[in-house]
C-alpha cells in the first residue's frame, strides 16, 4: 500500500501522450487537475526524457536514471490517467515507449493492478476513440484497470481551449468533472474502500 493510500488523499499520475508544449492533451490533463474531487491530486509524470526502450539497459546496473525516476513516480501513485492524442489510428510512439519501460520486468511493474483512466483530445472527427481502444488493449497486458464511463473524447479542441490553454467549454468541463469523480470512485473501489466512493 502506498503512503497516499493510507491517508485521505489520492495521488493520480497524469501522463500526456504528446511531447508538444502546446498539446491539447496536456491542457486536458491540467483541466482535469482543476476539477478533481478535493481528496485527489493530479501529479504530472513526464515521458519526454525516456530513451527508446532497450532490453540491454533494463537491469539495475544499467537502468537509465530517467527510467528509474519514471518508475518511482508511478509506484507512488494510487492511479494513473492518460491523455492521449491519436496518431495513425493508434497511440503515439512516445507513449508506447513509456509503457514498455514501465511494464518490464513484468513481475515488478509499478503499473500492475492500478486503476486507470483514459481520455484524449484530437482535431479528428472521432476524438481519439481508436487510440483509446488500442490503449485499453495494451492495458490488458499491463494489468492496468481502466474504468469505462464516462468517456472523454474531445473533438475540435481548438474551439474548447483559449489561447492560454484554459478549458472554456462548459460541457467539456462538466464531463471532465464527472470523469474525475468516476476515477476517484473506481480507485477507492479497487482498493476495497467502496463505501467511500459512494
Amino acid at each position: 500500500m502506498s503512503e497516499s493510500m493510507s491517508g485521505s488523499s489520492l495521488k493520480i499520475a497524469g501522463i500526456a501522450g504528446s511531447l508538444r508544449r502546446g498539446s491539447y492533451n496536456r491542457m486536458l490533463l491540467a483541466a482535469l487537475g482543476e476539477v478533481l474531487p478535493k481528496r485527489a491530486a493530479l501529479v504530472p509524470v513526464e515521458i519526454g526524457d525516456l530513451p527508446l526502450y532497450n532490453e540491454d539497459l533494463n537491469n539495475p546496473e544499467r537502468l537509465p536514471a530517467a527510467v528509474a525516476a519514471f518508475k518511482q513516480r508511478l509506484s507512488t501513485a494510487d492511479a494513473v490517467v492518460f491523455a492521449t492524442p491519436e496518431y495513425n489510428y493508434s497511440i503515439p510512439g512516445v507513449l508506447k515507449n513509456a509503457l514498455d519501460w514501465a511494464s518490464r520486468p513484468v513481475a515488478e511493474s509499478p503499473l500492475r493492478g492500478k486503476p486507470a483512466g483514459i481520455m484524449g483530445a484530437s482535431q479528428g472527427a472521432f476524438g481519439t476513440v481508436r487510440a483509446q481502444l488500442h490503449l485499453r488493449h495494451v492495458c490488458v497486458f499491463l494489468d492496468l484497470h481502466p474504468f469505462n464511463v464516462p468517456e472523454v473524447l474531445v473533438r475540435d479542441p481548438a474551439q474548447k481551449f483559449d489561447a492560454h490553454g484554459i478549458l472554456t467549454d462548459g460541457p467539456t468541463r462538466r464531463l471532465l468533472q464527472q470523469f474525475g469523480e468516476a476515477l476517484v470512485a473506481w480507485t477507492l473501489r479497487l482498493r476495497g474502500d467502496g463505501a467511500a466512493g459512494r
